[in-house]
């Protein structure tokens, strides 16, 4: 028996402390979004930004696909689709990728460079990659506890709208609607995932191992930005190296 399995298991409040302790380690302290919260980003690191989080967006309902495909709990299911229809939207209603889309638009980007995803960077295309996959192999208690990163994000979603009009009033009003809708939709949806890892996680393995996997989260938001910091902050995009000085062959790079 390892050493951590025989420690006696956290209560459940030190537990949902432990988890929200890791907010340390969320993206909103990236030097890449400091940058976008302070007025210090400019036009081209903006619309790189928005360009690569769409392929984290449309991800997303994947991602909540696969846990509802490994979920036995018919409840469960029942109430984790309402993530899928938030994302994808519900018959007759728009739902957080049009958003997304508008968010696009209004940062001088069309819907078809977005669709396109010629703008996704490898490292960003990779970290997403191995995140749905986790999402797909993992149990899905696993897989449910690996989206409590939203316990952190009204913050961020707050923080955009506070400083952002301000900063960069060349981004259209109508490009914000994500982020206000998301502010009572992640609140809603970490009630949820919390209930379901504080309630299957309780020896202090299990415990250990969801904190991993949160962490596994963050690391994967963190090194989409570390992606667009090294193409957009240090004009090192993909290839930069043996390309010769031209344009990234799937990007839009001058």
């Amino acid at each position: 028996m390892t050493a951590i399995a025989a420690e006696a298991p956290l209560s459940r409040a030190a537990f949902e402390q432990a988890l929200r302790d890791k907010g340390r380690y969320y993206h909103i302290h990236h030097p890449y979004h400091c940058a976008m919260y302070e007025g210090r980003a400019t036009r081209e690191q903006i619309q790189g930004w928005v360009a690569n989080r769409y392929y984290y967006q449309i991800n997303i309902p994947q991602k909540d696909a696969a846990i509802m495909a490994n979920c036995r709990d018919r409840e469960v299911r029942r109430e984790w689709i309402q993530r899928i229809h938030d994302h994808d939207g519900a018959p007759g209603s728009d739902g957080g990728i049009e958003a997304w889309l508008r968010l696009g638009e209004a940062v001088g980007l069309s819907a078809d460079t977005l669709r396109s995803e010629a703008m996704v960077l490898p490292g960003v295309r990779f970290a997403v990659d191995a995140y749905l996959q986790f999402a797909r192999q993992a149990s899905w208690q696993e897989a449910a506890c690996s989206s409590l990163t939203e316990l952190f994000a009204p913050h961020i979603h707050q923080s955009r709208l506070d400083s952002w009009p301000t900063h960069y009033p060349w981004i259209k009003p109508e490009g914000y609607v994500y982020f206000r809708t998301r502010l009572s939709e992640a609140r809603r949806d970490v009630e949820h995932g919390l209930r379901v890892t504080l309630d299957h996680f309780t020896t202090r393995a299990q415990q250990q191992r969801a904190l991993e996997i949160l962490q596994f989260k963050l690391d994967i938001l963190w090194t989409m930005l570390d992606a667009m910091s090294m193409a957009y902050e240090l004009a090192r995009p993909p290839y930069h190296t043996v390309e010769n000085g031209q344009p990234w062959h799937r990007g839009l790079w001058s």
